[in-house]
């Protein structure tokens, strides 16, 4: 009698392998399974992320093998780190060693916020960093909309509001850059685990990359903490007229604060209530010139002039407003004016 379908979820990916942790245990109790894919999902292009629910057939329960037959639907995707079904990220810089660079941080923030799952900050290496460096960084961070924690690895009690954070149900995910102790975190977190860790380098004051893949680990019942590979490139939203959702401070700005035109960048367009009064403008605008400046390259439409496209003023690039809402320029209106007065209207 062949063996009936299972399901699982994927908490590693080995080159073409998985490792798959059942939903129910198998007859001698396994939980994990090596799994290959299927060649029609390979055929299809559907790909297989750490945190995906599976369907399995051809188990091998002596030795431990089987394969995935079907990919469920997934939610709230991160695509780098590749990881589905998240229900929070968790950013993680340090104070020190390497420093901080308010413009790297702000990257992996958008990042997180592009998934739809719960945002936290921390701060590590905080023994490092100094108790005024701290509070100077946990306040900033609060007027950005987060409400960040600091937290070190060789100080157990400061671990514990991020313990209790993290072991509420759901996959939550670390990411941030190399070198900052994501491993170490997870270590004191989860001690039985022993990762690999790394200095780093003293004289880039780069990280260097211990964790090689990504991996779910369980942190409490029904709480998944996935370790990935520290990037120094977050993945920035296509569109430029989604950045502004992933800035909490923007996102939630009071209804005082709304702009005239539910399209605004705030970049100064008419009618924009927010300005630049606000620690991360510049952060923002380099960001958004960024993605405009990547619109205008990959987008022909945007060349063409059309209402809504993209065009350059002095070094930087700004979309083109409507029809209804451009002014004349004073050029213009004289040359219209001159129009008029050697041609009047023969009308009347």
């Amino acid at each position: 009698m062949a063996e009936p379908p299972r399901r699982g979820q994927v908490v590693a990916l080995l080159a073409n392998f998985c490792w798959v942790s059942l939903d129910q245990p198998g007859p001698a109790g396994q939980q994990r399974l090596l799994c290959t894919r299927r060649t029609r999902l390979a055929k299809s292009g559907q790909a297989i992320r750490v945190g995906d629910w599976v369907q399995l057939d051809g188990i091998d329960w002596a030795a431990g093998r089987a394969a995935v037959a079907a990919v469920e639907p997934s939610q709230r995707v991160l695509e780098r780190p590749p990881v589905a079904n998240v229900s929070r990220v968790v950013v993680v810089v340090a104070l020190a060693e390497p420093p901080i660079d308010p413009l790297q941080l702000t990257r992996f923030l958008i990042t997180a916020e592009q998934s739809g799952a719960a945002v936290d900050l921390v701060f590590s290496k905080a023994d490092l960093g100094g108790p005024v460096l701290v509070q100077q960084w946990l306040q900033r961070a609060l007027a950005w909309g987060y409400a960040a924690m600091a937290v070190s690895s060789r100080e157990p009690a400061s671990l514990e509001p991020l313990r209790q954070r993290l072991s509420q149900p759901g996959l939550a995910v670390l990411c941030g850059p190399s070198g900052v102790g994501k491993s170490s975190l997870i270590n004191a977190l989860i001690p039985a685990l022993e990762l690999r860790v790394a200095a780093v380098s003293g004289r880039l004051q780069r990280g260097r990359h211990t964790t090689r893949h990504v991996e779910l680990f369980a942190l409490a019942e029904g709480a998944l903490l996935a370790d990935t590979p520290g990037f120094n490139r977050p993945v920035l939203p296509a569109d430029p007229t989604a950045l502004m959702a992933c800035f909490p401070e923007l996102r939630t700005a009071p209804a005082d604060r709304r702009c005239q035109f539910g399209d605004c960048l705030h970049q100064g367009e008419p009618g924009c209530a927010v300005g630049s009064g606000w620690d991360r403008h510049s952060l923002y605008s380099q960001t958004l010139q960024e993605l405009l400046a990547a619109a205008q390259r990959f987008d022909a439409p945007a060349r063409t002039g059309s209402a809504g496209s993209l065009r350059q003023r002095g070094n930087r690039v700004e979309p083109r407003l409507a029809a209804q809402y451009r002014q004349q320029s004073r050029r213009g209106q004289r040359q219209q004016a001159d129009a008029e007065l050697n041609h009047p209207s023969q009308e009347g």
